[in-house]
């Protein structure tokens, strides 16, 4: 039996739960929460332990797994503590808010000899997986370019709680938090980033965020592609997530779970999975389920995860150097 907690028991730890819930081999010994009443609930409902403070429940437990689900500026450095007591983390994103954070959480897994896993679920989308099979067979040809938008809604109330719309504890908005998913996968399809140009804003917040509600950016990716990339808050609906690798031979377009491979004016519908066969919201992607268990069954296999501390790492380093660029007003190398 893997003995596992969940650390931080707020909205997205609904999806931790319901995944975690579905594998026997997983018992749930432990949860936490600054809040006590979440803690408890989620005690009551899962016959876990409650702490209030992650430093008691790292000293008092025995974990083989913990799942880290708190504000941004705290997933860096909870991780690397349960690294050193030996636990294995699955960790939602970012797994960091700057580069040197990203760096020391890449240092300490490969020290403490644990696996590290960050929740981009969207790779595990059927869509995801199937573009990216075809654009690294190679099949029709180099990518000429890509662009990528987000464009959903969040209003005042979304941002009422006490670290949502902060730069000290969500270190950041839509770019480190609804769109790095879209990033992540535009990245992952390019090869890696080498620079971006990104300009970031506040258009339909201000005065109740203190961070950006739309980004647009502009990027060199590794395979020699340009891509553009465009992500919002400030839409008045929650749309598909839209990608576009267009390759020498053909076009791949994802919109939401579909899958479309585009030739001149001929369109085919290449996948397409129903989001009734999935919890979650369907403009996010289904994937916590299959992730979640898929990083389970490499501790059981002793398998390396595929997404680890190097790997989730990419997209915050481009989110990093995003901001650094808006900042800035220059084109930053992504390091």
């Amino acid at each position: 039996m893997i003995k596992t907690a969940v650390v931080g028991c707020g909205n997205v730890s609904k999806n931790h739960f319901h995944a975690l819930g579905l594998i026997d081999e997983v018992k749930i010994t432990a949860v936490a929460d600054i809040k006590p009443e979440r803690a408890d609930e989620k005690a009551r409902e899962t016959g876990a332990k409650a702490y209030y403070d992650f430093d008691e429940l790292l000293e008092k437990e025995e974990l083989d797994c913990i799942h880290i689900v708190t504000p941004h500026y705290l997933h860096t450095s909870m991780a690397v503590k349960a690294l050193m007591k030996g636990i294995n983390v699955f960790l939602e994103k970012p797994c960091s808010v700057t580069a040197e954070e990203a760096d020391a959480l890449i240092k300490a897994e490969k020290r403490y000899g644990r696996q590290v896993g960050i929740c981009f679920q969207n790779r595990y989308n059927e869509s995801s997986i199937t573009a990216k099979e075809i654009i690294d067979s190679g099949k029709y040809g180099g990518i000429k370019g890509a662009r990528a938008f987000v464009t959903w809604n969040r209003g005042a109330d979304y941002y009422s709680d006490d670290w949502h719309g902060t730069a000290d504890k969500e270190c950041g908005g839509v770019f480190i938090n609804q769109a790095i998913h879209t990033l992540d996968l535009l990245q992952w399809f390019c090869g890696g980033c080498e620079n971006i140009t990104a300009h970031t804003f506040n258009d339909h917040l201000k005065g109740v965020i203190e961070v950006e509600d739309t980004v647009s950016a502009l990027m060199d990716m590794k395979c020699g592609a340009k891509a553009v990339f465009y992500a919002t808050t400030a839409s008045a609906v929650n749309s598909d997530v839209f990608i576009e690798i267009v390759t020498e031979k053909t076009t791949l377009r994802i919109e939401g779970e579909k899958l479309i491979k585009i030739d001149n004016s001929t369109a085919e519908i290449l996948c397409d999975k129903s989001p009734e066969e999935f919890t979650g919201r369907s403009y996010w992607g289904h994937g916590h389920q299959a992730i979640i268990r898929d990083f389970y069954d490499c501790l059981k296999t002793r398998r390396q995860f595929s997404i680890n501390a190097e790997e989730g790492a990419k997209a915050a380093k481009i989110v990093a150097a995003g901001y650094k660029s808006s900042k800035e007003n220059i084109t930053v190398e992504v390091k």
